[in-house]
Formats: C-alpha cells, structure tokens, sequence
C-alpha cells in the first residue's frame, strides 16, 4: 500500500500546482484578494504531498519492495541502510520526485518568508512557480512513475545499485545540484511576475538577490562535490573532465554568477535592469536545457538518467514553453533603457565587462557541448569536445576575469578618481610580480608563465581587497570597530572573491606541478615519483558487503624518510558483476597522494596510477568559500526592509 499512497499523494499534488497556477494567476490578475488569500494554502499543501510521496518511495527501498519496478533496478537487499535510502534519487524516476519535492520546498519557502511582498506580487511569483511544478510533476506521473508495480518475475534481492553509485557522495551531491537547479526558478519567476505587472523598477531586485544567492551556493557546493566524487571514486585522478553532463551544469552557474553581479548593479544604480530580466530567464533556462540533456538519452555519460527520447520529447516541450514563453514576454514587455551616466572606469564599466566574460565562456561552453550532438542529427558523423578546447578559451578568459574582480571591487560606483588608484595599482601589480616569481622558487615550482599568471592574478584581488578595506572600511572606524561594522553583504562579496583566488590558486599548481605515472608494479616493487617511493606491499582478498576486493598496500616514503600506508581496492559486485576502482588516497593542506589499481596483468603483477596532487583540495576548498559568502551576503538585513514600488512591497 506505501507506494500507492506515494503515487496518490503525487496525483494530489499536481492538483494543488494546478490550482496554484490558475487561482493565483487568475486572482492577481482581477485583483481578487478571495482567491489570492489562498497562496500559502496551496504551497504548504503542494510541499506537504510531494514530502509524503518521496518518503513513501524511500520506505519502499528500506523495506526492500521489490514488486516496485524502479526499486527492484536500483537496489538489493545487502545494500547498506544509507545507501538504500540515497537510492530513492539513484535513477531517473526518483530524481525526478526529488527534483520536484526540491521545487516544492523554494516554493514553501516563498509563500513562508515573503511577507514583504504585495499580495498580488507574490500570488504571480507563487502562480509561475505552480506552473513550473505542474509541468514537471505531469511529466512524472505520465512517463516517470516511480511507483510501477511488477507483475511478474518480481526479484527476491533486487538488480542491485550502479557501483558508481554506492558511495557517500549519492548522498549530498544530487540535492545539492538540484537545490541550485531549481533555487533558480525562484528568480525566473520574480522576473516573469515584474514583466507581468509592468513594474519593472529596481526595487524587486532586492528581495531576489538573497534567493538568487542561495541557488548560486547550492548549486557551487553541488559541483564541487561532484568534482571531488569523480576525483576519488572513478581511478582517474582528476577533478574536471568538461563531460557534458558537468557543462551542462556548469553553464547556470556561469549564467548565475553573471545574474548576482548584475543584482547589484540593478538595486544600487537602476542600471542594467533589461540585461537582469534577460539573465533570470537564462539561468534557468539553461537548468531545464540541462535537464533535457541528462534525461532525454542525445547524451551518452557516466552522469546521464535516461536514454528514452519519449521523455526526451516532452522535456524539449517543457523547455520550449517556459524559454519561449518568457522570452516572448520579453520582448514585448522589456523596459526601455532609462539613462543612467556611469564613466568607462567606474564600478558599473567592471561589472559589466565581468558580465561580458562570464557571457563569452558560456556560449563557448554551450557550442563545445552541443556542437558534437547537432553534426550527430545531421549525420554528419560522430566527433567529441574534449579538455584541448575547453581549456582554450577558459584558462586564458579566467585570468581576465580574476584581474576584473579586482579592479571592480576597488572602483567606485559612476565615476573612479584613477590619479589617486594609480600609485595603488603600480604598487599591487609590481608586488604581485615579485611575489609570484619568489613563491615558484621557494616552493620549487615548475616555472612558466601560466604559473606566474595564475598566482600572480589571485595576489592581485588579495592585494586591491586589502587596499580596498584599507582605504574605505578603516577611513571612519579601526580595528574591532571596522570588522564589527561590516554589512554581511560586504563579509559575503569578500569571502567569495577569495573563495575564487583560493580556487585559482589550486587549480594552478595542480594542473602545472602534478606529476602521475602509471607503472606495471609486482608485489614487493618500488617506484620513485619524485621525490616520493611508493612500495608494493602486498595484496589482499577482501569480503564486503556486496562485493569482493582485491586490496593492494602501498608503503610510501618522502625524502626525510617519514613513513605512510596506502590502500588501493578493485572491487567486483556480487549481483552485476560489476569491477570497480576505489583509489588510496593521503590527503593534506598542500598535497594529495593518490593510488589507484588498474587491471591484473598476470603472475601477481598489476597495472597501477601513482599521482601526487599539489594543492588539489584548494579548488573544492575555493568552492565553499564561495557558496560560504553566498550565504553570509543573503542574510543582509536590507535585503529584507519593505520599500514600495507601485504598491509592489520588495
């Protein structure tokens, strides 16, 4: 009975977005505050059945229903109890639910915490929002049912979990990725509600920016997570592929970081208020696109859900209103340009061309990721993108952006007096030169110039923040004072500026000074690996839950003799009969040691990758900090303050 109560639960809540959707639009549209009176109604309902219809299919997979179909795919009996519940969103059915229980979590959220909007403002953010949640909850109980009873040949253990899968990081990462995906649509429906009312002044973009930040450091946390699942979990060692699927949600985050940026100009100056619009659509459009591409089968990846282009087909629609929809409504309801006067060299001018870069990668990401897939539709023959290309444009326009988060902190909003920067910039720029080319040489680092540029950009933002805080947060306060006087707004912009150069940093000395060998080793071989020996010791049969092991240890040993173990595993699972590497991993603050087995090669012997990463846990250390200042700027008190706006409270 738990998974028909999930599946009537699920039918329930597509009655309660349907209603949000016609009701609230309906009411802000005749101005009827009956109807309108019923938005926070209709949201706790919405969320309440979508939670009893998610955790029905969990107790489904704790309880090992085999006679649900997409339980019986993705589970088995000997799976550890966390596992089993983190199952519920392993495949493309239960994704989907927890995509929209995600969904109807923002809009609780909304209905809960907005009372500072108008009535009739938050019934159209609220009736967007059920629309949304209606097409998707629609489309999972149409072709996704996760609750399909098997008639026949019901399995007595189940088919088991994708090994990929059986990891702590199935755990957090899709919530975390889907928390972003869909925070995302709390901003598309802002700027859909303003279009609609015709009020388009600066005021909305308030309130919106502590949503918008929110998404943008969920959606931070779940890539990183993401890279550092793939770094450990699949042998290979490395922490960005530029698969398709990781563009596919790399390319809202590049939209996202765009749309914060622009936030602020639009609250602040009243500045870029169409080009804010514009970027609230897109960043959730490219959410849906992203979706379409795991779920619709054009894509082959180790991420991908789906391959059924049924589903494909009435994603693509979904996309098509919801993009065409809004885009449609922009064009016939953008604001016209109000004239506000900025100078070439002020705050304005940098974000703008922040924005610029941040456009310019994202189209190049979005070309190098559909590109191979429209030469496959016109049969034009199979190609792929790969590293080369991506890497490109990437690096070097990374580096100009790093170089503009620095020169637009330290600006001033309108108009920079640049005779009193210019003894400020020589100064950081020349120390930035010195200290770069010491650093390589202290550290024994391998010199070029991408190092000197990598390094030398993250000391240049560290270098004109301090100036910045110098110049402006000390003019008026000192010490305890100043530090207590910060806006969090201003704590938060700084902590994800140097999140950045953290993350520039670590991707710098990785990418130039990590050294990998892959080596036929026996038991009992040594191999030097810089200044590093790596022994095999031994190799071991091993019993696990649901799988056997043959789990190899490595003895490694650095130049002042100081000893470490290592362990290494080749899994193979019981019931696929599925092989999988477990890499050893030593990690610090500076540098991981990563071990990894390949296949057996005969007589004992085995194919083995030995890495040495330098400050690899940088750039997922640079990722919270980033989403860290994310949060601390959303919790902004003014971002709350009631201003009005043609009876529009933001």
């Amino acid at each position: 009975m738990i998974p028909e109560l999930g599946l009537f639960s699920l039918i329930i809540a597509l009655g309660f977005s349907l209603a949000m959707s016609v009701i609230l639009l309906s009411g802000a549209m005749a101005g009827n505050h009956f109807w309108i009176s019923f938005s926070k109604n209709l949201a706790l309902g919405l969320f309440g059945f979508l939670s009893i219809s998610l955790i029905a299919l969990m107790l489904s997979f704790v309880g090992d229903d085999f006679s649900v179909a997409y339980v019986a795919n993705n589970s088995n009996s000997k799976l550890p109890m966390p596992l089993k519940v983190s199952a519920t969103w392993a495949g493309h059915e239960g994704s989907l639910l927890l995509w929209v229980w995600i969904l109807g979590g923002w809009i609780c959220s909304v209905a809960l915490f907005g009372a500072q909007l108008s009535e009739v403002f938050k019934a159209r953010v609220l009736g967007i929002l059920g629309m949304v949640a209606t097409a998707f909850i629609l489309f999972t109980v149409l072709t996704s049912n996760p609750f399909e009873r098997l008639l026949v040949n019901i399995p007595l253990d189940g088919g088991d979990l994708n090994p990929l899968l059986q990891d702590v990081g199935l755990i957090f990462h899709p919530p975390l990725l889907y928390m972003g995906y869909v925070g995302f649509a709390v901003a598309y429906a802002f700027a859909i509600a303003a279009l609609l009312s015709g009020d388009l002044q600066h005021n909305w973009t308030r309130w919106v920016r502590p949503w918008t930040n929110c998404a943008w450091a969920f959606l931070t946390l779940g890539i990183m997570l993401g890279s550092w699942w793939a770094y450990y979990e699949l042998g290979w060692g490395g922490w960005w592929f530029w698969d398709p699927v990781e563009n596919a949600s790399f390319m809202p985050w590049l939209a996202g970081t765009a749309l914060i940026h622009s936030l602020a100009v639009t609250e602040k100056r009243e500045a870029f208020r169409s080009w804010t619009l514009l970027l609230a659509i897109l960043t959730f459009s490219l959410s849906l696109l992203g979706t379409f591409l795991v779920r619709s089968g054009v894509l082959t990846s180790v991420h991908s859900f789906a391959a059924d282009p049924e589903r494909g087909l009435f994603i693509l629609l979904i996309l098509g209103l919801a993009i065409g929809g809004a885009f449609i409504l922009f064009a016939f309801k953008a604001p016209a340009s109000k004239k506000v006067t900025y100078e070439l060299g002020s705050r304005e001018s940098f974000l703008l061309f922040n924005n610029l870069v941040l456009m310019v990668i994202l189209v190049s990401v979005l070309m190098g990721t559909l590109y191979p897939l429209v030469i496959d539709a016109l049969g034009l023959g199979k190609m792929s993108v790969g590293g080369p290309f991506f890497n490109s444009f990437f690096v070097p326009l990374t580096i100009v952006l790093t170089i503009l988060v620095g020169l637009g902190q330290t600006t001033k909003w309108r108009k920079t007096n640049w005779r009193n920067l210019r003894t400020p910039l020589i100064v950081v720029f020349t120390s930035c030169v010195v200290l770069s080319a010491a650093i390589i040489w202290l550290a024994n680092l391998t010199f070029s110039i991408w190092a000197m540029l990598g390094i030398g950009v993250s000391l240049w933002v560290v270098g004109l923040s301090g100036y910045e805080f110098v110049t402006t947060k000390l003019k008026h306060a000192s010490g305890w004072k100043a530090l207590v006087s910060l806006k969090p707004s201003y704590i938060g912009m700084q902590l994800a500026h140097l999140g950045l150069v953290v993350g520039v940093i670590g991707v710098t000395m990785v990418s130039l000074n990590g050294l990998s060998v892959d080596k036929r080793m026996d038991v009992g071989e040594t191999v030097s690996l810089g200044q590093l020996e790596f022994q095999f010791m031994s190799m071991d049969r091993v019993q696990g839950p649901n799988y056997i092991s043959d789990q190899g240890t490595f003895r490694v040993t650095n130049e002042a003799g100081k000893e470490l173990h290592m362990l290494a595993e080749k899994r193979s699972y019981s019931v696929g009969g599925q092989v999988m590497t477990e890499a050893g991993i030593d990690a610090s603050f500076t540098r991981d040691l990563f071990v990894a087995l390949g296949e057996p090669l005969g007589d004992g012997a085995w194919a083995v990758r030995l890495q040495y990463k330098p400050f690899i846990r940088w750039i997922w250390g640079g990722g919270i900090l980033m989403a860290l200042g994310a949060v601390i700027a959303a919790l902004d008190k003014r971002y709350r303050k009631s201003t009005t706006s043609q009876g529009i409270h933001v």
